[in-house]
C-alpha cells in the first residue's frame, strides 16, 4: 500500500485500523503480562501474601502504562525509519494556487505578559504577510483578562501592530465583559459571534508561534479532507533558557516526532486534540463541541476544565476525523521555566483529566475516544499508584527484614525446613524487560537523530547529542520523585474535593529561590529522609534499589532552585550541551520573536479607526450544547431496559 485516501477509502482505513490497534494493544497487554508473570514467579517462590497480591495488580496496571508509551515509540521509530506512513493525511499531487477557504487565527489570552503576546504576534502576522494567500488569514487577539491595567496594555499593543502592519480589518481585538466557560467559553464566544464568517479557525495558546507555511499547509489538508474536523499539528518546545526548561526542550524535541509518528500510527483519525497549534473546521465545531456542564459541583462537577480531550470525543462521536500531523516544523510552544511552574500547571490538568471520568459512561462515544480519555487520567494517576507500589514493597521489605523468613510455617510439625528459593533468572529478566521499555524509546529517539546529518548537527554532533541524553536521563531520574509527589498531592486534592483556581500562567524564564523552594518541597524531603532512615535501619540490604528515589526527594530543594538556573542553562548551551535544532539554525519566526523581546522598539502612535478594527461585523453561528447520554445501571438491573439521561 503506497499511499491510502482517508476519506475516499473509509472501509481499507478500517482495516487498517484494526490491524494496527490489534497489534498495538495486543502487544502492550502482552508485555505487562510477561512483566508480571515474572513478578509472580519472584514472589511466589517463598509464598504469597496480601501485600504480594496487591503489589502484583498495582505491577501490571503499571506496567501496562508504561508499555503503552513503548510500544508507541517502536512504531513511531519503524514509521519514521521507512520515512512515511502510506495511512496519514496528506496533499494531494500539485495542491498549490490559491486557497479557498477563509481561515481566522484565534488566540485566547488571559493576564498575560503583554509584551510575550506583542512579540509573538508580531512573528505570527509578519509569517503570514510573507505568504502569496496572506488574504485568506485574518488574527483575532480574544482577552479574558481581568486587570484593567494589563486590558489597556493589550489594546495598545493590538494597536500598534495594526498600525505597524497596516492591517486593518484583518488584526481583531476583543476583550470579554465576563470570562464565562474560561478558554473553552472565549472560543466558543468567538465562534458564535464571527464563526458564519470563516471555514477554519487556528487555534493559539498565549505562548503559541506557528509559521505561515504550517498555517497554509493546515488549511490545505481541511480543504483536501472534507471529513477532518481536526488536524493537530506538533508544538515542539522552544525558547526558554533555565536549565530546566532546556531539559524539557531537548527531550522533547529529540523524542516526540518519533512518539508523535507512533501515535498518529494506531490513532489513525480518532486522534486526540491538544487544545492548541491546531485547526478546526467551524461548521462542525460549532455543530459538535458546545461543551455542556458535568453535574454536581467542582472539581468534578460544572465547567469541563480540560476542553479539548473532550471536544475530539464529541467531534469523533459525530462522525469527523481528528488526526495529529507528526510534522516538526513551523509549530512551537514555551514551556514553564522551573519545576513549580511546571508543577502548578499540572495542578489545573491534573483535575481538567481526573474530571473526565464523568464523561466515560457517555453514550455514542468512540471506544478510542475513551481510550484517550482514560490515558488522561492515568497520566496523573500513574503517580500514587507508583507511590503506592513503592510503599508496599518497602513495607514487604521491611518485614522480611525484621521477622526474617520462616524455616517452618506456624502450626507445622515437618522435619524438613522451608529453605528460600531466589528465582535469578527471573529476577534478571524482569530488570531487563523494565530497562528496555524505559530506556529503549530515547535510544531510538537518538539512533533517528544520528541517522539524520542535519538533525545530528541541530542538536550539536554526535558526541554532544550522546552527553545530552545522558545529562537529560539523570536529571530525569532525579527530578521524577517530586513529581511523583507532586501529582500524588493534587490526585488526593481533587479525590477529597478541592478545586483549583484559574490564575495566569508563568510564562517567563523564572528563578526559584530558598524559601520557595523550601515552602514548595518541605514534605518532599521530609517523607525521603524519614523513609530513607527507616529502610536503612531496618532493611540496609535494600536501600540500594530505593536510593535513586530517596536521592530525588532528599535533594528536591536544591535540584528545584539549581534546574531554574539561566545563568547554568547558558552556560550548557555556550558548551553545545541540551541544544535542540531551533536553536543551532533558529526558524524565521523563533528569531523574529526573540529578536522583538530584546529589542521592542519605538511604539507606535498612528490613530486606528476602532469602528473598523476593534470589532469586526458579527456572523454569528449556533452553538448548541451537547448533550450527554448515559445507561442507566438502575434501569438495567431492574430489567426495563436502556434509558438515558440528558443534561
Amino acid at each position: 500500500m503506497d499511499t491510502l485516501n482517508v476519506d475516499a477509502d473509509a472501509p481499507q482505513l478500517r482495516t487498517v485500523a484494526r490491524r494496527r490497534r490489534s497489534a498495538f494493544f495486543g502487544l502492550t497487554v502482552l508485555t505487562a503480562a510477561s512483566a508480571t508473570w515474572m513478578m509472580w514467579s519472584i514472589l511466589a517462590a517463598n509464598g504469597l501474601n496480601d501485600l504480594d497480591r496487591a503489589g502484583l495488580v498495582l505491577f501490571f496496571v503499571l506496567f501496562l502504562w508504561i508499555s503503552t508509551s513503548f510500544w508507541t515509540a517502536i512504531a513511531g521509530f519503524a514509521v519514521r525509519l521507512r520515512g512515511r506512513d502510506p495511512a496519514q493525511l496528506r496533499l494531494p499531487a500539485g495542491a498549490v494556487g490559491a486557497l479557498r477557504a477563509r481561515t481566522a487565527v484565534i488566540m485566547p489570552i488571559y493576564n498575560e505578559d503583554t509584551a510575550r503576546v506583542a512579540a509573538g504576534l508580531e512573528s505570527i502576522w509578519a509569517s503570514i504577510a510573507r505568504l502569496p494567500e496572506r488574504a485568506a488569514f485574518d488574527l483575532f487577539i480574544l482577552s479574558d483578562t481581568r486587570d484593567s491595567r494589563i486590558g489597556a496594555a493589550e489594546e495598545q499593543t493590538w494597536a500598534e501592530l495594526v498600525a505597524r502592519h497596516e492591517a486593518a480589518g484583518r488584526i481583531f481585538y476583543r476583550r470579554r465583559p465576563e470570562n464565562r466557560g474560561r478558554k473553552a467559553g472565549n472560543i466558543a464566544d468567538f465562534i458564535t459571534t464571527w464563526g458564519a464568517a470563516y471555514d477554519y479557525a487556528v487555534i493559539l495558546d498565549a505562548d503559541s508561534i506557528m509559521s505561515g507555511e504550517a498555517l497554509r499547509e493546515l488549511v490545505r489538508l481541511m480543504e483536501a479532507h472534507p471529513r477532518v474536523g481536526i488536524i493537530q499539528a506538533l508544538p515542539l518546545p522552544a525558547g526558554r533558557d533555565t536549565l530546566f526548561a532546556r531539559l524539557l526542550q531537548f527531550a522533547t524535541r529529540l523524542s516526540s516526532p518519533m512518539l508523535a509518528s507512533g501515535l498518529a500510527y494506531w490513532q489513525l483519525g480518532e486522534s486526540n486534540y491538544w487544545g492548541h497549534n491546531a485547526i478546526v473546521r467551524v461548521r462542525a465545531f460549532a455543530a459538535c463541541c458546545g461543551l455542556p456542564r458535568l453535574p454536581g459541583a467542582a472539581p468534578f462537577g460544572g465547567d469541563i476544565l480540560s476542553h479539548d480531550f473532550a471536544e475530539a470525543a464529541f467531534m469523533r462521536r459525530a462522525g469527523w476525523q481528528v488526526w495529529l500531523l507528526p510534522i516538526e516544523h513551523g509549530s512551537w510552544e514555551e514551556i514553564p521555566s522551573n519545576v513549580i511552574d511546571y508543577a502548578a500547571r499540572d495542578q489545573r490538568w491534573a483535575q481538567g483529566n481526573i474530571q473526565h471520568l464523568g464523561l466515560l459512561p457517555a453514550r455514542g462515544l468512540h471506544w478510542l475516544s475513551r481510550v484517550n480519555l482514560v490515558s488522561g487520567v492515568l497520566s496523573y494517576l500513574a503517580s500514587p499508584l507508583w507511590l503506592l507500589e513503592l510503599l508496599l514493597s518497602s513495607t514487604v521489605i521491611i518485614l522480611q527484614a525484621v521477622h526474617g523468613h520462616r524455616y517452618f510455617l506456624p502450626g507445622s510439625y515437618g522435619l524438613f525446613p522451608r529453605w528460600p528459593h531466589y528465582r535469578d533468572g527471573e529476577i534478571a529478566a524482569l530488570l531487563t524487560l523494565t530497562a528496555v521499555v524505559l530506556f529503549l524509546p530515547k535510544i531510538l529517539a537518538a539512533v533517528l537523530a544520528l541517522r539524520d546529518p542535519a538533525l545530528r548537527r541541530g542538536f550539536g554532533g554526535a558526541a554532544r547529542l550522546g552527553a545530552s541524553v545522558v545529562l537529560e536521563q539523570l536529571f530525569s531520574v532525579l527530578l521524577a520523585p517530586a513529581m511523583m509527589l507532586f501529582h500524588t498531592a493534587f490526585v488526593m486534592a481533587t479525590l477529597a474535593g478541592r478545586s483549583v483556581g484559574w490564575h495566569a500562567q508563568e510564562r517567563g524564564d523564572r528563578r526559584v529561590g530558598l524559601g520557595e523552594a523550601l515552602h514548595r518541597h518541605v514534605w518532599h524531603l521530609l517523607i525521603g529522609v524519614v523513609w530513607g532512615a527507616l529502610i536503612l535501619k531496618l532493611a540496609p540490604r535494600y536501600t540500594g534499589w530505593l536510593t535513586p528515589v530517596l536521592l530525588g526527594m532528599i535533594l528536591s530543594v536544591p535540584l528545584t532552585m539549581l534546574t531554574s538556573s539561566v545563568r547554568l542553562g547558558r552556560w550548557l548551551r555556550r558548551h553545545r550541551l541540551l541544544l535542540t535544532p531551533e536553536e543551532t539554525q533558529p526558524p524565521a519566526e523563533l528569531a523574529a520573536l526573540r529578536r522583538r523581546m530584546e529589542h521592542p522598539g519605538a511604539p507606535v502612535r498612528a490613530p486606528v479607526d476602532q469602528s473598523q478594527v476593534r470589532i469586526p461585523a458579527r456572523a454569528p453561528l449556533e452553538m448548541p450544547t451537547q448533550p450527554l447520554r448515559y445507561w442507566s445501571v438502575r434501569a438495567a438491573l431492574n430489567g426495563i431496559g436502556q434509558r438515558t439521561e440528558t443534561l
